[in-house]
């Protein structure tokens, strides 16, 4: 017997949890208002000690919270009688297994056979009685009651308003400040940022601010028929506000103050539209050398901005070949958006087929990314990334005719020559000064190899190949008996004397006379871009560069046979340029040593002169000092304390002058001495007056 109420035990204490669990949300949240009522009573101001109806603040949240425990303690007991009563009917309706036959777990049975068929009830119900079937019964008894939550809501919103309506009022000082009317002359800003920046426009009283870039600001006075005043910026500009708003469009970092209340200054920090970043994360490396059997190669690419990115592109370049005989063909790829309007990520593993690479390719790759600025907008264009696969080498072919044949597979191309140069100059800020010098010199280098080897059709000498050196016994030799010198003035052998002769003297190699001098125009340039690359300038050296590959591709249309024509006839000068005088365009020959880069204006110096000797300023010295402060101080909060030092000054502060004198003076620097030969007519009157002064 003592087994059978056991088993009764454990189910009825089962199903009281699981009731329990499924009335306790409801209990919560009737006594949630309440408890809230009473805490925003407790943490709120004290300075009266009565509420409504004379009560203490917190009689009636603490009354309603006794009314919620006192129905929670009767929904207890109501469960608790329900369950006493009932769920051997429950347990019928949620198991039909059971066959109505519940009563006998509820009751002692008399007969045997009652007691039989209990142990039946029993074991079917340890097979189908389970955790979710006491949840599926508390489901089905015990269901969500709106009314005392609704009834909890309604009394403690009451008791709140009670509350507020019994609050003492607050001081005559705090209601007057909160509202007051507008003083008289005060102004309100009104700023709108750009759309893009998807910022909301928001009005202000006169205060520090930070607004977007470009952001329209509007000053207004607060009271309407105010009298006529102005916005004086610290950049010198003056606005003038009445009846119509002063309008000015943020681009800088500025204080104002109203003419009308000139103590009072506002900074405006503008914060200026970031360009997009842009982040190549595969590969790491600039230049990536791809295994012999490569297949794919991993790309992955980012960018971002501060508002939005509203174009992004991967542009790609094959390059395909060798020498100067190389094809190229370019493809842009649009990145794919992102949920974020701010940033796009993208990563491939492309194949090589894809990209349309074979063994001895190369491919190049930059990220360029636009943000959403309308009228501004900032694009951005990574370093050029290089892909290059490696292919078998091929023997080269003498190049005997003409520069656009097959070049050794050790110089590198012109183009090649450039891209390496903007990579070095992408790369410089990155660079120590050994590894700059280093990268600089081996490009030097590959331009000087080139060089040298389009300097061969023009009859230079050159042992960087190997097939141009010469012997004593060669056709015309250096080391035997010297010819017969001529007579004084004859200027017959002096080339076979002093020189070395390799062609005629008039056609030194096949090529026609224009397209020979589009070889020297190439040779100089090279010879250009190799001094700057040595003297570890490579930005330089580009525009040389460029000069040398335009006149390499003209170099290619060139015809190779050259027919020799009989006479030269110059182009007629055009009438109205004969005798006419005109040297328009005309250069000395001499060379001038170039102007120094930063000269100190006269105005400059002399303001500052003044400010330090505290006489009278010079005439529009504000103008000059703002000018010199924009275009020589970059910080903001520097540019702003030096421009209300220019204020404080022209408000007559002669206390102020060392300081605007000291910020002038920071700006400026020190002028290189620049050197400059005087130029000295030398005749034959002064060298013999020369000579009769020499002992």
């Amino acid at each position: 017997m003592s087994v059978d109420a056991d088993f009764r035990a454990t189910v009825q204490r089962r199903l009281w949890r699981a009731f329990l669990l499924r009335r306790a949300p409801l209990w919560a949240l009737v006594l949630l208002p309440p408890l809230l009522v009473c805490a925003l009573t407790v943490a709120g101001p004290r300075t009266a000690s009565q509420g409504a109806a004379g009560l203490p603040p917190f009689a009636i949240p603490l009354f309603l919270l006794g009314v919620g425990l006192i129905w929670l303690i009767l929904d207890l007991r109501a469960l608790r009688r329900r369950l006493a009563v009932e769920w051997p009917r429950w347990l019928d309706a949620a198991f039909p297994a059971l066959e109505d036959s519940s009563e006998l777990l509820a009751s002692e049975p008399a007969s045997a056979i009652a007691r039989l068929q209990r142990k039946r009830l029993q074991a079917r119900l340890l097979d189908v009685l389970n955790d979710d079937g006491y949840r599926a019964i508390a489901r089905t008894r015990v269901r969500w009651r709106v009314l005392p939550l609704i009834l909890s809501l309604l009394a403690a919103g009451a008791a709140w308003a009670l509350q507020q309506v019994a609050a003492p009022k607050p001081a005559a000082s705090s209601a007057s400040a909160a509202a007051r009317p507008a003083a008289p002359g005060e102004l309100t800003l009104r700023v709108t940022p750009p759309a893009y920046t998807k910022a909301a426009a928001f009005e202000t009283a006169a205060k520090d601010i930070q607004i977007p870039q470009y952001s329209d600001v509007r000053w207004c006075f607060a009271r309407p028929g105010e009298p006529a005043s102005a916005v004086e910026l610290s950049d010198g500009q003056s606005l003038p506000v009445a009846r119509e708003c002063a309008a000015w469009k943020a681009t800088e970092s500025v204080f104002w103050r109203a003419r009308h209340l000139p103590t009072a200054r506002h900074n405006i920090l503008v914060t200026p539209d970031q360009p997009p970043r842009v982040a190549i994360a595969a590969p790491k490396e600039a230049i990536h050398l791809l295994a012999a059997g490569a297949k794919n190669v991993q790309l992955s690419v980012s960018t971002r901005d501060d508002y939005g990115i509203v174009r992004a592109s991967l542009h790609m370049t094959l390059a395909r070949g060798s020498g100067e005989n190389i094809r190229f063909s370019d493809k842009e790829m649009p990145l794919p958006q992102s949920n974020d309007p701010r940033g796009r990520q993208w990563q491939k593993n492309w194949s090589l087929e894809e990209l349309g690479m074979e063994p001895g390719d190369e491919l190049y790759f930059f990220v360029r990314a636009t943000d959403n600025a309308p009228e501004h907008p900032h694009t951005v264009q990574s370093p050029t990334y290089t892909l290059r696969l490696p292919g078998p080498q091929a023997e080269s072919l003498d190049a005997t005719a003409l520069p656009t044949l097959v070049k050794p597979e050790n110089l590198r191309s012109q183009r090649q020559i450039i891209i390496d140069t903007e990579q070095l100059v992408a790369d410089m800020p990155k660079l120590g000064p050994a590894a700059l010098r280093a990268r600089s010199e081996a490009i030097a280098g590959d331009q000087a190899k080139l060089r040298l080897r389009y300097g061969q059709f023009l009859g230079e000498e050159s042992t960087l190949f190997g097939d141009d050196e010469h012997g004593p016994g060669d056709s015309h030799d250096h080391g035997g008996s010297a010819p017969a010198p001529g007579g004084f003035g004859k200027m017959d052998n002096v080339l076979q004397r002093f020189g070395h002769a390799h062609d005629e003297a008039d056609n030194a190699t096949i090529f026609d006379p224009q397209t020979k001098e589009v070889l020297r125009r190439a040779l100089k340039a090279m010879w250009e871009a190799e001094k700057q690359l040595r003297a570890i300038a490579p930005k330089p050296a580009l525009p040389p560069e460029y000069k040398a590959l335009a006149a390499i591709k003209e170099l290619q249309q060139a015809e190779r046979v050259y027919l020799h024509r009989t006479a030269f006839v110059p182009p007629a000068i055009k009438e109205e340029k004969r005798m006419s005088g005109d040297v328009v365009g005309a250069q000395s020959y001499k060379r001038a040593q170039g102007a120094a880069n930063d000269v100190i204006p006269q105005d400059v110096r002399e303001l500052v002169q003044s400010l330090g000797a505290g006489g009278v300023l010079p005439a529009l010295w504000s103008k000059t000092a703002r000018d010199v402060i924009a275009a020589r101080i970059a910080n903001d909060e520097q540019k702003l304390a030096a421009q209300r030092a220019v204020q404080d000054v022209a408000d007559g502060c002669h206390a102020c002058r060392d300081e605007l004198r000291a910020w002038l003076r920071g700006t400026l620097t020190e002028v290189p001495v620049v050197l400059q030969a005087r130029p000295r007519s030398d005749t034959k009157f002064g060298q013999a007056w020369r000579g009769k002064e020499q002992p």
